[in-house]
């Protein structure tokens, strides 16, 4: 039996969701060492940046030339950017930092709410781009699956364990990343359902939107915490998740 795009979008896009509620959980019940978590980090960011440069960028390049590439692009890393400024001046800046950094609700009113806001605003363009993948008839793509999993997954981690040293209480932690793993799903079901009649150069522009704004969360957000804790090991580990990506982008072809 034939599973309805929209459907198998909606699934997948739990799927990969899924690793943030899962990471919250290990992040909060568990010591996880925060070495480990920024090499995951590390490796996930590494996988991530892989799979935009090859399942994505180079596919919507290939659709509708460099100019629309470029600006859907630059028009979603500007706009990621300019979200993600606005919430840093209400205490989200370091919504993935796992250690001492994020505030208290004493300390900051209102961090709560801007760490809920921002944590959604890093988890729907990589789903709706997931969602985006499917629209070419040939299935979804393992390694954008893969990726964004794999980046989700010390995410919530890391995010969580920093909310609990905040003294967020455990309903507001998972609150927050089951809340956002269902988000996952229905912008992943909404980037194949709102998109599926569109002409491939209106989707290759949302593609390369979707790509600078998830660039932009990794840059902004995820490295500089695997930087922190890994150091000189940072960008090795990076580069070995690029080309776990990279080989199985290549393997699945």
């Amino acid at each position: 039996m034939d599973v309805p795009g929209w459907l198998e979008a909606g699934f997948w896009g739990l799927v990969a969701g899924g690793a943030l509620l899962l990471g919250a959980f290990a992040g909060y019940r568990f010591a996880v060492p925060q070495r480990l978590n920024a090499a995951i980090m590390a490796f996930g960011s590494g996988v991530l940046i892989s799979a935009l440069s090859f399942e994505l960028m180079d596919e919507a390049y290939e659709t509708d030339g460099l100019l629309s590439c470029a600006v859907g692009f630059l028009g979603g890393a500007l706009a990621y950017t300019v979200a993600n400024a606005l919430l840093a001046r209400y205490g989200a800046r370091h919504r993935k930092r796992s250690g001492p950094h994020q505030p208290t609700e004493a300390e900051r009113g209102g961090s709560g709410m801007a760490i809920a806001i921002g944590a959604l605003l890093d988890g729907i363009p990589e789903s709706i781009v997931l969602g985006l993948s499917l629209l070419g008839g040939n299935g979804v793509s393992t390694a954008v699956v893969a990726a964004l999993f794999l980046s989700n997954l010390p995410e919530g981690l890391s995010s969580a364990a920093g909310m609990k040293r905040a003294g967020r209480p455990a309903r507001y932690v998972f609150g927050i990343w089951g809340g956002i793993a269902l988000a996952s799903g229905l912008a992943a079901l909404s980037g194949y359902a709102l998109f599926s009649a569109a002409s491939p150069e209106i989707v290759a522009a949302t593609t390369a939107t979707a790509a600078g704004a998830v660039l932009a969360m990794l840059v902004d957000t995820m490295i500089p915490e695997a930087f922190e804790e890994t150091h000189d090991f940072a960008g090795l580990i990076t580069v070995l998740g690029f080309l776990a990506a990279f080989s199985l982008s290549k393997s699945s072809l």
